[in-house]
């Protein structure tokens, strides 16, 4: 081709051609000789000086700039294009040229001199197209998904937005209401306070109140002890998973095998008489057996850890005083239902006036005479005043709770911090990402916690929640890079060890899914994850550098 350039251009065209070489396309139109008599003149591009036209692209560095050798190596620090036809033109170092290696990003060959890198720009460009369409029909399918996203968060900013509206009218009335019933409340109670100090002093009461002393202590002592086992769990779990099995330690092998019975990792196996340490007698193993006999049978009634972990705490809510309250009621009305009370029922019908005032005043008397106490109902209805203004202020407190979290989640909705500017993310808070390999599950909850499962019986560990995006300065909020890491932190804590943390790499994909896990780091891990959200669409910015280049 370069015989036949010789023979159809002119001297000074095949020159410029030559002065050209890794000139990149934006700045051809400076590389030409600058008009006028004498010999032709070049001006370096910094404006610095002038220098023959001959010297340019001569492999000597002649402008501070070095302008002047944009095709050699001449000049430190300078940029060579590789013009690529039929492929992408990229810059590379100029110190990479015609240093005896052909660069794969000059798929022409231009970086050495001709003919001695092979021109692969054909296969590399159509290998490259087909690379690109692939990743172009992923992202027109992904981008469609995405676009469900989007469309959920328009339909969530109207939900939230009414929720708001309809949950401050909710809130006013519900105020007024509440201060209505605490005035009610108020004058109710001030007219059976005496009544009700009364009442606390039984023996009844004082018991109940120091049974639910017992059990706050007791609900104490249960977390602090239930936090120390979770300690010591972290502490075994770690010397399970680092001990060396072929280290004759017995107090260690002991501990572990201890450790795997009690959690559950492996069956218990039968224990030998040696392993006991006794003769295995009849006697005692009777003696055992009627004992947890015995034991099942003074613990079926009691509470399970479930119950424990769920019933404990309404208990220590309990409004004592309304309980007061309710059982003078039972009593009350255990005692009107006597026969003397309702012998009305069983009085033809002319008898029954007489019975009543005969009642009534019989009953006077005895009041009078201090023989029976009068029974108001005061205390009844300072009781039921009491829990309709409790029932309407738990009310009040859920409708402002519901409203606070219906603002904060509309704050969030477009904040590229949170969900991005339009919201795609919002569909998948909470959306549980799982990969299974072999000995543990890992799943990372987007936007609430990343943990580490294990398959065959043990603990749970807690791998980080949710902190930020993107943390690195470098990486502009909002931009399509800042949304490809999520990190999840303050994990549980490795025994003897940092908090386990989680970043999570995320790129376009047609499905939200965990590819891979790895631990670069002790108790920090890494996994690759695809997810639709990131798939742009073809006509955004993203990929118009692309297609022009093509």
């Amino acid at each position: 081709m370069l015989s036949w350039l010789l023979f159809v251009l002119p001297i000074p065209a095949l020159a410029a051609l030559d002065k050209a070489q890794g000139v990149p396309p934006y700045l051809l139109h400076k590389y030409v000789p600058l008009t006028g008599s004498g010999a032709p003149k070049w001006r370096c591009l910094d404006d610095s000086k002038e220098i023959p036209w001959h010297n340019v692209n001569d492999d000597f560095c002649d402008c501070p700039d070095g302008s002047d050798e944009p095709g050699t190596s001449a000049c430190p620090d300078n940029l060579f294009y590789c013009r690529n036809d039929g492929h992408i033109g990229v810059m590379i170092p100029s110190s990479r040229v015609n240093d005896g290696l052909c660069e794969p990003e000059c798929c022409d060959g231009s970086d050495e001199p001709f003919g001695f890198c092979p021109n692969v720009c054909k296969e590399v460009g159509e290998a490259y197209k087909l690379k690109l369409e692939a990743e172009n029909k992923l992202r027109r399918t992904g981008s469609k998904i995405r676009s469900t996203y989007v469309n959920f968060a328009q339909k969530e900013k109207k939900r939230l937005e009414a929720l708001v509206v309809s949950s401050s009218r909710e809130v006013a009335d519900k105020e007024k209401e509440v201060a209505r019933l605490k005035d009610v409340l108020d004058r109710t109670e001030s007219l059976s306070a005496a009544a009700l100090e009364f009442k606390q002093k039984s023996p009844m009461y004082r018991s109940l109140i120091e049974h639910s002393k017992a059990l706050k202590s007791l609900q104490r002592e249960h977390v602090r002890l239930k936090e120390k086992e979770q300690q010591l769990a972290d502490i075994l779990s770690a010397l399970r998973t680092g001990y060396n099995p072929n280290y004759q330690d017995m107090a260690v092998l002991e501990a572990v095998r201890g450790w795997e019975h009690y959690s559950g990792i492996v069956k218990d196996e039968p224990i030998t008489e040696e392993e006991l340490g006794t003769d295995g007698e009849e006697d005692g193993t009777v003696s055992e057996e009627v004992t947890e006999d015995a034991e099942a049978e003074w613990e079926k009634d009691l509470w399970t850890t479930e119950e424990l972990e769920t019933k404990v705490e309404p208990l220590l809510t309990t409004d004592y005083v309304n309980l007061l309250l309710e059982h003078d009621n039972h009593i009350g009305s255990a005692t009107q239902s006597s026969t003397l009370f309702h012998l009305h029922s069983y009085l033809p019908d002319f008898l029954v006036p007489h019975y009543d005032n005969m009642k009534e005043v019989l009953v006077s008397w005895l009041e009078l005479l201090g023989i029976a106490k009068p029974a108001p109902d005061t205390s009844n209805k300072a009781a039921l005043a009491r829990m309709v203004f409790s029932t309407a202020e738990q009310s009040l407190t859920r409708i402002k709770k519901d409203k606070q979290n219906a603002q904060e989640d509309l704050a969030r909705l477009f904040d590229p911090e949170w969900y991005g500017k339009d919201g795609e993310w919002k569909k998948l808070h909470g959306s549980c990402l799982k990969l299974d390999t072999g000995e543990y599950t890992y799943e990372v909850c987007l936007f609430k916690e990343s943990k580490q499962i294990p398959n065959h019986g043990g603990q749970t560990f807690s791998l980080g929640r949710f902190h930020s995006w993107h943390p690195s300065p470098d990486v502009e909020v909002g931009s399509p890079e800042y949304y490809t890491k999520q990190v999840y932190s303050s994990g549980a804590r490795c025994w003897n060890g940092p908090e386990r943390s989680t970043k999570l790499i995320l790129s376009c994909g047609t499905e939200n899914a965990l590819l891979s896990v790895s631990e670069p780091e002790k108790c920090e891990y890494q996994f690759i994850g695809t997810t639709p959200a990131l798939c742009l669409p073809l006509d955004s910015s993203a990929s118009g550098g692309s297609k022009e280049e093509l």
